[in-house]
């Protein structure tokens, strides 16, 4: 089963009156349970594309069609498909408020949905991500780099999406940290049964944690490479 399908799909990043085309006339496909990466140097489009997978950039042209359902362009997600897509920055501070407690942050999401439990939720996404549960009422400043994306990674899981996006996830961490962040996210691809779409400027990334990828450059697709 696909869960995503692009076809002839372009990306704009429009300012005022002014747009520039990024991404041309990409096509690909990405199953169910599979981690799919795209690769290439900075400034190639894979994270404009991302960025449009998120539902964060309304700006593209084509067709998409994502969990059985085609996606509308001009509009950015919302309800449940944008609950069922979640994204991980390469930078965890995008996503964890510098002057909010752990807690609280990860805690609003699941209160706007109405969800109980929600101490014992963020409890169990500690012990997953194999954090502490007295890091729990910390600020993110008082983490390292490290358990922060390892907290950006819980804030994700927790909507229980089935498309997990990341986004240079390891690229500012040391290598040693990498590799555990990396070794994380296999482990949770396969106890949560994620599909995933890794965007990484380093094959080696790719190679390891990928079972299908593309090669963009200049805003298409160079290569294609299956590893199963």
């Amino acid at each position: 089963m696909n869960q995503l399908e692009l076809k002839k799909v372009s990306v704009s990043h429009v300012q005022g009156l002014q747009s520039n085309t990024v991404v041309h006339d990409i096509d690909l496909t990405v199953k169910a349970g599979e981690c799919f990466g795209l690769v290439g140097p900075s400034g190639c489009g894979k994270s404009s594309l991302l960025w449009v997978l998120a539902g964060l950039n309304p700006h593209w042209e084509g067709d998409i069609t994502l969990f059985g359902q085609p996606l509308e362009s001009g509009k950015i997600f919302t309800g449940d498909r944008r609950r069922r897509v979640q994204m991980v920055f390469q930078d965890p501070y995008a996503s964890l408020h510098p002057k909010h407690r752990l807690r609280r942050t990860l805690a609003e999401p699941l209160k706007l949905l109405g969800l109980s439990d929600i101490n014992d939720r963020i409890s169990e996404g500690f012990k997953q991500v194999g954090l502490t549960e007295n890091m729990i009422d910390r600020y993110p400043h008082q983490l390292s780099g490290g358990q922060r994306q390892r907290v950006a990674i819980i804030r994700a899981l927790l909507l229980e999406p089935k498309l997990l996006l990341l986004d240079e996830p390891t690229s500012a961490l040391d290598m040693s940290v990498q590799a555990e962040i990396l070794n994380l996210l296999n482990e949770l691809k396969a106890n949560h049964d994620l599909t995933m779409i890794m965007v990484s400027h380093d094959p080696d990334v790719i190679d390891y944690m990928c079972d299908h990828a593309v090669t963009m450059k200049a805003g298409r697709i160079d290569q294609e490479k299956r590893y199963v």
